[in-house]
């Protein structure tokens, strides 16, 4: 358990839509002012770089937009990520960032979590797309259960948007024991109160993170982005289905209880949400149900998860041949 009080950030920021050395720089510029308020922990959304293709919900292919979106997503070993870890240290603050993984020019939504000490201590991608979203990312393998690091503040966890609606993948990640639990997602909008799910909406989401709070008895940084005039311009989604409209930040930070810490902030504006968070609440949340602890039941219920990472090639070693004599034995 950490100490009494942990002081976190939680963006609400619009990307550099399809630019990866400007998304970069904004990373560094908003972790530098996020410690120099003094938090200790600061969280981006979904796709934060190079923001989220937004495009994806107005048509079903744009070759032109899909080509700068992979050239612009952000690879694990590169100069750029070791830009944001070199920033992490020198501030002496945590970061838990959401990124468009290029691997090898295929995409993955990813969530990073690196130490005050710079150190990447997880890497995990989103387990499996949603809807549209699969039109450019790729499904995870075991990297999806990736999920929870141990951090000199704290235990942080993360999962992606939807994620939070995954049963299954929920309950392992509760089972690692998060103190702090980052829900990133894109830039979402409130329900028109027409046909438009509401479970996708801004009220939708908040939802389920609150919900995951209450479940898992941890604090929930609930990171949202910001959607200008200009993202939609330079992506063309106006008129969409969705995020087609300026709007979509609805950042807040709950309690493990479930209460809501901080105050709303308008949808359009860009700024970062702090909050002291009481680490004891935690421990007075478990006293009356701990889904993984006491109020669990494995002699009844339990979870079989494979966490192997599977290859598309996978190589095995074959053991020598012995010659015994003028003959070869059998292969071992």
């Amino acid at each position: 358990m950490p100490g009494s009080n942990v002081r976190v950030a939680v963006t609400q920021a619009e990307p550099a839509w399809l630019d990866l050395a400007a998304g970069v720089k904004k990373t560094c510029d908003l972790i530098a002012e996020a410690a120099n308020n003094d938090a200790k922990l600061i969280a981006f959304p979904e796709c934060w770089i190079p923001g989220y293709p937004c495009w994806i919900w107005s048509r079903l292919l744009d070759v032109e937009l899909n080509v700068a979106y992979v050239k612009n997503s952000l690879r694990l070993d590169s100069l750029e990520m070791k830009q944001i870890q070199e920033s992490a240290k020198a501030n002496s603050i945590a970061v838990s960032l959401g990124f468009s993984e290029n691997h090898n020019k295929s995409v993955y939504i990813a969530q990073v979590m690196i130490d005050t000490d710079g150190e990447i201590k997880s890497h995990r991608r989103k387990m499996k797309p949603t809807h549209m979203e699969r039109t450019v990312f790729g499904d995870a393998s075991g990297e999806c259960f990736s999920s929870v690091a141990e951090l000199s503040i704290a235990r942080v966890g993360a999962l992606s948007c939807w994620e939070h609606i995954q049963p299954l993948l929920k309950y392992h990640t509760i089972s690692q024991q998060e103190d702090i639990h980052v829900a990133a997602w894109p830039n979402v909008s409130p329900h028109t109160g027409g046909q438009d799910l509401w479970s996708m909406s801004a009220e939708g989401c908040h939802n389920l993170s609150q919900t995951y709070a209450i479940e898992s008895q941890s604090f929930v940084l609930h990171c949202t982005a910001v959607l200008g005039q200009g993202g939609i311009d330079q992506m063309r989604t106006s008129g969409g289905v969705l995020m087609s409209s300026p709007g979509g930040g609805s950042s807040a930070i709950f309690g493990p209880d479930g209460r809501r810490l901080t105050d709303p902030v308008e949808s359009t504006t860009e700024k970062i949400i702090y909050a002291d968070l009481a680490m004891d609440l935690i421990v007075a949340t478990k006293l009356f149900a701990d889904p993984t602890g006491h109020y669990s039941r494995p002699d009844l219920m339990s979870l079989n998860v494979c966490t192997r990472v599977k290859k598309m090639i996978r190589e095995e070693e074959i053991e020598p041949l012995e010659r015994v004599g003028d003959d070869l034995s059998d292969e071992k």
